[in-house]
């Protein structure tokens, strides 16, 4: 029997963090979707013991100071493919530098000695992830991802989906809806 699953990432390391934050017992504070607060002092055998518990879901604790400018970035981006009201695409750069309070020349630059690779970048690769999620998931058309996510047309979406994974979004649709009828006829058979 096969089964999907339907997930919220943020909530699942956040319910993640906060169940191994209590096991520690020390008061903290989450804010946004990636930092955590202590109201108290951690020592470091507390702070080792938190590292090792969440390590294990594959969620690393950032102490360099470059490396805590690009999670925040990817975050505030990762926001951005979600909102339902989304910043011109021209105005992304401003927006972030805006959130960070930081010149965007200088978060592009340690953004890409981090990541080797650009913001903007990440933000198409982002873009093209929601708009696979909104194709597999909410089964919209074309037409409704690029208007949701705010293309200027279906023929851009088609491009730098096709640009990004090899597949226009109509083929990448059709493999996943094979894929899907023939686990479900397999299933079938195995039942009866």
């Amino acid at each position: 029997m096969k089964f999907q699953f339907k997930y919220d990432i943020n909530l699942a390391c956040r319910v993640i963090l906060q169940e191994n934050l209590d096991k520690i017992g020390i008061p903290y504070e989450i804010s946004g979707m990636t930092e955590v607060q202590f109201k108290g002092h951690v020592s470091h055998e507390e702070f080792r013991k938190l590292e090792l518990s969440l390590k294990k879901y594959g969620i690393e604790i950032i102490d360099d100071p470059k490396s805590v400018i690009v999670q925040k970035i990817k975050e505030i981006i990762k926001e951005i493919v979600y909102l339902e009201e989304k910043p011109d695409n021209s105005k992304i750069s401003a927006y972030i530098a805006e959130r960070m309070n930081l010149s965007y020349g200088h978060l592009s630059k340690i953004f890409s000695e981090v990541t080797y690779t650009s913001v903007e970048n990440f933000y198409v690769l982002q873009r093209v992830e929601r708009v696979k999620q909104l194709i597999t998931e909410e089964k919209l058309t074309c037409t409704e991802v690029a208007w949701k996510m705010s293309y200027s047309s279906v023929a851009h979406l088609s491009s730098q989906f096709k640009k990004t994974t090899g597949l226009t979004p109509r083929a990448f649709q059709s493999i996943i809806e094979r894929r899907n009828s023939s686990g479900s006829s397999s299933s079938q058979l195995q039942s009866k």
